[in-house]
């Protein structure tokens, strides 16, 4: 079996992981390596009032002004994905980060793996880590399985599994984009 721990809106929540005043409010991320400011990610609340991703900050200002704008803080992005591999691999010596914010970890013991797996998800809460775990029979599918866990999921049967999931489930974890690696 696999798992996968997914944190959600990794480069946000790096960049006001220490600000947690911020997470009520709308906040939008810009990464600021690239040559044209917009949007990469941005929090519920900001999604809410209906600032989007690819928008420039006037834009996503123009829709709220008490929109808050960060930049990507690439320093602790380093630190969070240290400690979400520290965490992963207090589960097995077989882990791997997969993507920024993101470690796939296999077991050779199956036994209670839901339980150990959200007791990482609750120390990486202690941690003000906001985290979602799949477990699966596969690694593409724990990584499917973590983006729709509300906080930790474990499936046994892939196809079962994805038989009656909607094709635009695939599109927002980023599988069904034939850029995606």
């Amino acid at each position: 079996m696999f798992a996968t721990i997914y944190l959600p809106n990794f480069y946000l929540q790096a960049a006001i992981r220490h600000q947690p005043e911020l997470r009520p409010k709308p906040v939008a991320l810009l990464d600021d390596n690239e040559k044209r400011a917009v949007i990469i990610q941005l929090n519920e609340p900001a999604e809410k009032v209906g600032v989007r991703t690819g928008m420039t900050p006037s834009q996503g200002l123009g829709r709220c002004l008490s929109l808050i704008v960060k930049t990507r803080a690439q320093s602790q992005e380093k630190l969070i994905d240290e400690i979400l591999l520290h965490y992963g691999f207090t589960l097995s010596p077989y882990v791997e980060a997969t993507a920024p914010g993101v470690c796939t970890i296999q077991f050779t013991d199956d036994q209670d793996l839901t339980s150990k797996v959200s007791r990482v998800i609750e120390q990486l809460a202690k941690c003000e880590i906001i985290a979602q775990a799949g477990i699966a029979p596969t690694p593409d599918a724990s990584f499917l399985v973590a983006h729709l866990a509300r906080p930790v999921l474990e499936i046994e049967k892939t196809k079962e599994f994805l038989a009656p999931l909607p094709i635009e489930t695939l599109a927002l974890t980023g599988v069904a984009d034939p850029g995606h690696g």
